[in-house]
């Protein structure tokens, strides 16, 4: 007969069960917004009472850090990280760039609308984080890399390195952010990760008149 635990700290599966309530904060924060995502609304996702999600977290700002520390900073280091590895053209990197996005947004499908709702609107809640935190540093490192290849000739002239980093995002997360509604509006359920993928690197590899 199993042995019952007795009332206090939770036992061995405690941390599985802090993954599940950052899991259902995530979810929250995707649909209803960081601001309006309430801990009774998170515990209800996760099926736990509110009382225990105050005992992992204590309150919804230490809950909303623990999701940025858990996941999102993660996420978007381990992107940066694997794009500081790449050497060789302009054309590897950028092929490198819609790899790695491509990679995370499919392991981490809520990431898209997430970014749109709370980094790109106005008093989107982890916009400063991920500026300060990421942003800086992440798009520096590629305005410098464009800009040499362009001074070398092996990039179309008429670009503007710093807005190449912009376009690269706005060419991998924005399609999957709408993909809800634009597979509806234009009957395209085929398209899934790789040929949305696919796609992109042949806009970016002829429109950038790549040179190897």
């Amino acid at each position: 007969m199993p042995r019952k635990r007795s009332p206090g700290r939770p036992g061995g599966d405690s941390e599985d069960l802090r993954r599940r309530l950052i899991d259902a904060a995530l979810a929250c924060y995707v649909r209803e917004g960081v601001a309006a995502a309430s801990i009774k609304s998170i515990a209800g996702e996760a099926g736990v009472t509110p009382a225990l999600l105050h005992y992992y977290f204590g309150n919804r700002e230490l809950l909303r850090q623990a999701v940025v520390e858990d996941r999102i900073l993660p996420l978007l280091r381990g992107v940066q990280q694997e794009l500081a590895l790449v050497s060789g053209d302009v054309g590897t990197l950028i092929a490198a760039f819609v790899s790695a996005m491509s990679g995370a947004i499919e392991q981490n499908p809520w990431w898209p609308a997430l970014w749109v709702r709370e980094v790109l609107c106005e008093g989107g809640a982890l916009r400063e984080v991920l500026v300060e935190q990421v942003g800086r540093a992440f798009l520096d490192t590629f305005v410098q890399r464009f800009a040499q290849a362009q001074q070398q000739g092996d990039l179309n002239p008429d670009l503007d390195p710093r807005l190449l980093p912009v376009s690269l995002v706005g060419l991998t997360l924005f399609p999957a952010a709408g993909a809800p509604v634009w597979r509806q509006l234009l009957d395209a359920e085929d398209i899934d990760n790789g040929a949305l993928q696919r796609h992109t690197l042949a806009l970016l590899q002829r429109g950038l008149e790549l040179r190897s």
